[in-house]
């Protein structure tokens, strides 16, 4: 599937090159390309591939020569998409997301002894919550390769809806008319700190050093919501610093840089150990999400990891 030659024209009005890139080119040259745009970094895509940089670099550096085109800037030792490159990974995402559903229909023809499922979670759901249930899934149907991506919660529910994943799993409440969203499961949060207020009112709230995490997040949504309750505003907190993953907020809170909101799935280790300390500062449960697309095709292997998880 990977060396599948694509052998249609789409047209397209940006520019003359993304009018006519699809003649001649691989899967595999459209999934580097994708890989190398959403990191905006080569080392991090050849990792991510399992690829040397030297392969992953060689296959940009044909695609722009082939064309005569720049998809990337190169800007000391940093990279960012033109405006050629921009639109080429709209057309790119889409035609592996129609490759990858062709696939997912000729897997269903072996029924579930092989095939693939491509994932993608929000954080705390893809490191804490769904491990136990992909051991369990690869244990009963050990010919399914599983692919799982991690992102915040609007980032999963954009690759659903692109059709670069088959089923994401969010923390956030999200409305789109293109995805199905249904609760899953849910998680309780709590406010920690190495030592913080017992029951913090709304002046108190405002004036603590805040670690959040970034926008787009389900932690800090579920946050926002909480501090509503007492009139209080994201927007007024003295926010100290924003960090991108759980992980990075709880090591900032363990060193005494502030106070944050995190999942009781990542802080109850040290809570229960007494490194930091939980405040009596309530948090209704957080719901997770399932979320598909409304109308691309739905595959065996789908169903049947959405049946172990009822």
């Amino acid at each position: 599937m990977a060396a599948m030659i694509i052998r249609f024209q789409r047209k397209i009005a940006v520019n003359p090159f993304v009018r006519s890139y699809v003649f001649g080119m691989t899967l595999e040259q459209l999934r580097i390309f994708v890989a190398v745009a959403e990191r905006e970094h080569v080392t991090r895509a050849s990792k991510a591939l399992n690829l040397t940089q030297s392969a992953v670099s060689a296959t940009v550096s044909t695609l722009e020569d082939r064309h005569g085109v720049r998809l990337f800037h190169r800007v000391g030792r940093g990279i960012a998409l033109t405006e050629t490159g921009r639109a080429f990974l709209a057309e790119a995402r889409g035609v592996l997301a129609r490759a990858a559903e062709a696939q997912r229909m000729l897997d269903d023809a072996a029924g579930l002894r092989r095939g693939r499922l491509s994932l993608v979670a929000s954080q705390t759901i893809a490191s804490y919550w769904l491990p136990p249930v992909l051991a369990r899934f690869a244990t009963r149907y050990p010919g399914i390769s599983l692919d799982l991506a991690v992102g915040n919660s609007r980032q999963a529910a954009d690759r659903v809806r692109d059709g670069s994943a088959d089923l994401g799993f969010v923390e956030a409440p999200l409305d789109d008319p293109a995805l199905v969203r249904w609760r899953i499961g849910e998680d309780r949060l709590a406010l920690i700190g190495i030592n913080p207020p017992r029951d913090p009112d709304a002046s108190v709230l405002r004036t603590l050093p805040w670690l959040l995490r970034e926008e787009g997040s389900g932690t800090r949504a579920a946050l926002g919501a909480a501090l509503s309750d007492y009139g209080v505003d994201l927007d007024e907190l003295a926010v100290v610093l924003t960090l991108p993953s759980n992980e990075a907020l709880l090591s900032a809170v363990v060193g005494g840089a502030g106070v944050s909101v995190l999942s009781r799935l990542v802080a109850d280790p040290l809570i229960t150990a007494g490194t930091i300390r939980a405040s009596d500062f309530p948090i209704a449960p957080r719901p997770f999400f399932g979320l598909r697309h409304k109308e691309r095709y739905r595959s065996k292997a789908a169903d049947a990891l959405l049946d172990l998880m009822d």
